[in-house]
C-alpha cells in the first residue's frame, strides 16, 4: 500500500508542472507524446491537468538513473 494512501489526489496545472520538473512547455508535451512523460488528465475540454503522484513518481525515476553516473556540466566538466 502506497505511504500516501489517504491523501487526496491532487492535480497541477501545466506552469506547476514545469516548476517541478524544470521543463518547458513544448518539451513536456514532446516528451508526453514519445511515451516519456505522465499524459495529463483531460478534466473538460479546455483544462488538462497532471496527477501530483505522477509527476512526483517521474521525478523520482528520473533521479534513481542517475545514481553511480557522473553528470556531465560542460566542456570536460563532470560532477561524480
Amino acid at each position: 500500500m502506497p505511504e500516501n494512501w489517504g491523501e487526496p489526489e491532487r492535480f497541477l496545472k501545466l506552469p506547476e508542472v514545469c516548476s517541478r520538473v524544470g521543463l518547458g512547455k513544448t518539451m513536456i508535451y514532446a516528451m508526453v507524446k514519445d511515451g516519456r512523460f505522465p499524459k495529463p488528465y483531460k478534466l473538460s475540454p479546455f483544462m488538462s491537468r497532471w496527477s501530483k503522484r505522477e509527476i512526483v513518481a517521474r521525478i523520482a525515476d528520473v533521479k534513481d538513473g542517475f545514481e553511480g553516473r557522473q553528470r556531465y556540466v560542460g566542456e570536460g566538466e563532470c560532477i561524480p
